[in-house]
């Protein structure tokens, strides 16, 4: 049976197209040598339950340690209710781990010790087991973060370090070294305890070790994937630039690099002449896909921002004016969009985790305002073709500017300073129909100017929308359209103005400019 790309629970090697995680796996493996306790806190979806696993089969290997690999998922609120169900629930789960381990011993012991009922005879049974080992037992929890909220399970986690703690007296056994994994760093989570009390920061965990181990896929570690896939699959393609382009879209993002190669693979392919082939395009038209596509990932990622009203705004801020903020997770919303994958630390600014969320959020935001607008957006695409069937970008310019002459005005300056430029993307999308793709270039800078990359019938239009801030602002904005059309390899732009002057004499007016061998088509609405 040939592997495939999987992007739904946990990763096998044998079954599915991986990249080569071995350094990651060593690097672990050498927190779990020293003894250490930490936590694996990344967002959904980044490979942590795969990274247990495999951790859980390279520990195997050695005689010294015995894993014990369990999730905490199955445990319902119930399970948390009181010390005993919990610790009924959490024997369970270590007799399952035992006996899918071949352990009998380890499952004899269970049944035949005194089950405790109070989270300290807890403590006292799991120095039992770890003598009865006469192994270096390592403790893998995953899901940790569906209770932590809980003051049970920080009594659990109490006691974990209390043992953790006297680890070195004698006659003390406990677990060698102890992995949580979830979405939040347990060790620093906002818990309520009471229900009468502000919620505060206190948790007991403050012995984990910080887990600096990057789980996101770098080029070389995509190329791994790619190289297995193209020698089992016998398909032609230019592994370093797809790997490149990928880490581009992703950054890195496990689930996203896997979706991508897997539409690719199963959509893509099987509809081409050459079947065997990846082109360049292919990309994409994945991407496309990608985006129309819901799954729980995406779904996710629009829930975390409209759950989180401030983290919206901080990042309609970031996509549509290019503002900037310095990264400091110490700031809650920073923290917030960290933790859940929507925000990342580049270079010291907060940035958008990767181009393929920033495009579905600002697709996102699009449809919101296209649905909130004064007026609907009967468009007809043929109405914007040009004799060869491609897309009459000047043709959209026009409309577009009798569209704003005739639903808004300067008294609505602040709603144009702030959506004006996400007005034009709601306006255009249902011209493209699916038949062409718009995709934002993080191209803002002090002039505040929004780059498009508009594909229509395989035709590049680079659209430039930007608000008017003078004169020389304007000259110096023309110069990177220039600049940015020799990088597509373009001729032609087209500069969208959003002048918010009360007298300027420019709305609805158009002006081909020529500079530096390009011609450039602006429009003033």
């Amino acid at each position: 049976m040939k592997k495939r790309f999987n992007i739904t629970g946990v990763c096998f090697p044998e079954e599915h197209y991986m990249v080569d995680v071995s350094n990651k796996i060593n690097d672990i493996f050498a927190m779990v040598e020293q003894g250490d306790y930490f936590v694996i806190n990344r967002p959904r979806q980044y490979g942590k339950t795969t990274t247990l696993y495999m951790l859980n089969r390279l520990l195997k290997t050695s005689d010294d340690y015995f894993p014990i690999q369990t999730t905490f998922e199955g445990i319902g609120k119930e399970g948390f209710d009181n010390a005993a169900v919990f610790i009924d629930a959490f024997l369970l789960l270590l007799k399952e781990e035992f006996s899918s381990s071949g352990a009998d011993k380890l499952v004899k012991f269970i049944d035949s010790e005194p089950l405790p009922d109070r989270i300290d005879k807890l403590g006292l049974w799991i120095g039992k087991l770890v003598k009865e080992t006469g192994k270096k037992i390592v403790l893998m929890i995953d899901e940790v973060d569906k209770s932590s909220n809980n003051q049970l399970f920080l009594d659990f986690l109490g006691m974990l370090r209390k043992k953790y703690l006297k680890r070195r007296e004698p006659g003390q056994y406990t677990f060698h070294s102890v992995i949580l994994a979830g979405v939040h760093d347990v060790k620093s989570l906002k818990i309520k305890i009471r229900k009468d009390t502000e919620a505060k920061f206190n948790s007991p965990w403050n012995i984990a070790v910080d887990f600096k181990v990057d789980l996101s896929f770098s080029v070389k570690e995509i190329e791994s994937m790619l190289e297995v896939y193209s020698t089992e699959q016998q398909v032609t393609l230019d592994i370093p630039y797809f790997a490149r382009q990928l880490f581009y879209l992703t950054s890195g993002y496990p689930f996203l690099v896997s979706q991508l190669c897997k539409i690719i693979h199963e959509e893509l392919l099987p509809a081409k002449k050459n079947r065997n082939e990846w082109q360049p395009e292919d990309v994409e038209k994945a991407v496309q896909i990608s985006l129309n596509t819901d799954n729980t990932n995406s779904e996710s990622l629009i829930q975390n921002l409209e759950n989180n009203p401030d983290l919206y705004e901080l990042v309609f801020d970031i996509i549509m004016n290019g503002a900037e903020f310095s990264f400091n997770t110490s700031n809650p919303i920073i923290l917030f969009g960290k933790i859940y994958g929507v925000l990342k630390d580049e270079m010291g600014k907060v940035k958008i985790h990767n181009r393929l969320y920033e495009q579905r959020v600002y697709n996102y935001m699009a449809s919101k305002l296209e649905t909130a607008s004064k007026a609907k957006f009967n468009h007809f695409t043929a109405r914007y073709l040009d004799e060869t069937g491609g897309l009459d970008i000047k043709k959209v310019f026009l409309k577009f500017q009798d569209f704003m002459k005739e639903h808004y005005s300067q008294k609505d300056r602040e709603f144009l300073e702030r959506n004006g430029r996400l007005l034009f993307l709601a306006f255009i999308r249902p011209i493209l129909n699916g038949r062409g793709f718009d995709f934002k270039e993080v191209q803002v800078s002090e002039e505040n100017r929004l780059d498009i990359v508009v594909t229509f019938n395989n035709k590049k239009h680079i659209i430039e929308l930007k608000i008017w801030r003078g004169e020389s602002y304007h000259r110096d904005g023309i110069r990177q359209l220039c600049g940015y059309l020799d990088i597509h390899n373009e001729s032609m732009g087209y500069l969208l103005i959003y002048d918010l002057r009360k007298e300027s004499g420019l709305i609805g007016k158009n002006q081909l400019i020529e500079m530096e061998g390009k011609t450039i088509l602006a429009a003033w609405v």
